[in-house]
């Protein structure tokens, strides 16, 4: 069922929570369209979807890729934030690299989101794009503390993101790998960053807690 859009104009002190509303509404249309059929559907699907005129999008968004991209990041920022809910203890860098392996059991918690990041994926820049810059403020951080080596950071950055990417496509656009062999791929990735080969072991062999109620 497609997010409400309201129409009607409201004039006043209103204005400002009417519009909130509405754009919260097209977000919530956009993440549907993107779990059926992904960042490839047309301005024209969008506002069918939502039951509004292309014109409406357009008064909340510049254009459609705007609109998907707050859509994508916003579910993304959502499982984040569900997903730490619960942690294993651990270094900073242990704790950052569990969040990344709980991406890959998705599909056991949030089926709407496997199917976008099923879709998402098949544009990798476009998810790339969407997620890059929450996921660079983590690893500058990393950096920061001496977690992870901070000389040709965005250079080590640009490896680490198609790297990511490129595992999230073998798992979830092409399925030709499995959760298990994702976490081994995503430990060889963690070379990037100056990581020794035991030490990305031990962390990708670090037990995953996830909270006991499935994200709606």
């Amino acid at each position: 069922m497609a997010a409400k859009v309201q129409v009607d104009q409201v004039s006043g002190g209103r204005q400002a929570a009417y519009s909130a509303r509405n754009r919260a509404a097209l977000i919530k249309v956009a993440q549907e369209v993107l779990a059926e059929i992904g960042p490839s559907a047309t301005l024209e699907q969008l506002a069918s979807h939502a039951q509004v005129s292309p014109t409406t999008i357009y008064k909340y968004f510049n254009n459609k890729e705007v609109l998907f991209t707050e859509a994508f990041s916003q579910l993304w920022e959502e499982w984040i934030n569900w997903s730490n809910e619960t942690k294993s203890p651990g270094e900073p860098l242990e704790m950052v690299i569990d969040t990344g392996r709980k991406l890959f059991r998705v599909h056991l918690h949030d089926p709407i989101l496997a199917n976008v990041m099923h879709n998402v994926l098949k544009d990798p820049q476009f998810a790339i794009n969407a997620v890059q810059g929450e996921s660079g403020k983590v690893f500058k951080n990393l950096a920061k503390m001496g977690a992870v080596k901070s000389e040709d950071f965005e250079e080590r950055m640009i490896l680490w993101n198609y790297i990511y990417a490129g595992i999230c496509i073998s798992l979830y656009q092409a399925e030709s790998i499995s959760p298990e062999e994702a976490d081994v791929a995503f430990g060889i990735g963690l070379s990037v960053w100056g990581i020794s080969e035991a030490n990305a072991k031990k962390i990708i062999s670090r037990p995953l807690v996830f909270p006991s109620q499935s994200i709606s």
